[in-house]
């Protein structure tokens, strides 16, 4: 891909747990539009400099070394979909044969609608940081892109790529009211976890808290018989 087009802040090697029943590897992208205070990859949103990036051709000669070991690469960030050249990293890692899981924010609908037409997408798991009306504070101010998040939503219910939305809860960002308005967004059936908030050196924001595992249970319980699908991932 001759020289540095795309951000790289990190990349994982092996990942038993990131891309449903593969064994894959992470590619962090650098930088944000959203600066969330519980993000646990704050180094990669806050520091978008070109001083310390990954270099793409390292990760691609581990990946020909790999084809026989790993099933697939995680894009992951930051948020990959801000990146300019992202199609193009995907078209280089599916002509290596390698399955693609994406997350991203849904931020950047039209991105994320042109990936899957193009069948560069094998998974897709979209982050829905709060109910709508808590959004802008949950991801640290500014444009929260409401409408864009709605239609990544619409994207990725009527496309037949496998997908699950997923929320980190926050014990002062979120509520089990706020968790029944994030269900209203998408198809019951539809794969929904719930991630639990740890604390870790590279959060946004220190001295925020997750739940207790009895909480955690307790919300389980409040929320099973009109989200059934749910699952809080952890317990």
């Amino acid at each position: 891909m001759g020289g540095v087009i795309i951000k790289i802040g990190g990349f994982q090697k092996v990942t038993l747990l990131d891309f449903p029943s593969k064994v894959a590897c992470i590619v962090f992208t650098k930088g944000c539009n959203y600066k969330c205070p519980y993000c646990q990859n704050g180094s990669l949103v806050l520091n978008t400099s070109d001083g310390d990036l990954v270099d793409l051709e390292e990760i691609f000669s581990y990946l020909e070394k790999r084809k026989k070991v790993l099933d697939g690469v995680c894009i992951s960030g930051g948020e990959p979909l801000i990146q300019k050249n992202i199609k193009e990293l995907l078209i280089k890692i599916k002509k290596m044969g390698f399955l693609i899981k994406l997350d991203t924010n849904g931020t950047n609908p039209l991105v994320l609608e042109e990936l899957i037409n193009l069948g560069l997408v094998d998974y897709v798991a979209m982050d829905i940081k709060n109910s709508f009306s808590k959004y802008s504070i949950t991801v640290g101010g500014g444009n929260p892109f409401l409408d864009n998040i709605k239609k990544s939503i619409e994207i990725l219910e009527k496309n037949n790529v496998p997908h699950e939305f997923r929320t980190t809860i926050v014990k002062e960002l979120h509520t089990v009211n706020d968790i029944l308005e994030i269900g209203k967004l998408f198809c019951p059936k539809t794969k929904y976890y719930l991630q639990n908030y740890e604390e870790s050196d590279n959060v946004i924001e220190k001295g925020l808290h997750g739940f207790s595992y009895l909480e955690l249970e307790k919300l389980k319980n409040n929320l099973k018989e009109v989200m059934p699908n749910l699952i809080i991932r952890g317990i």
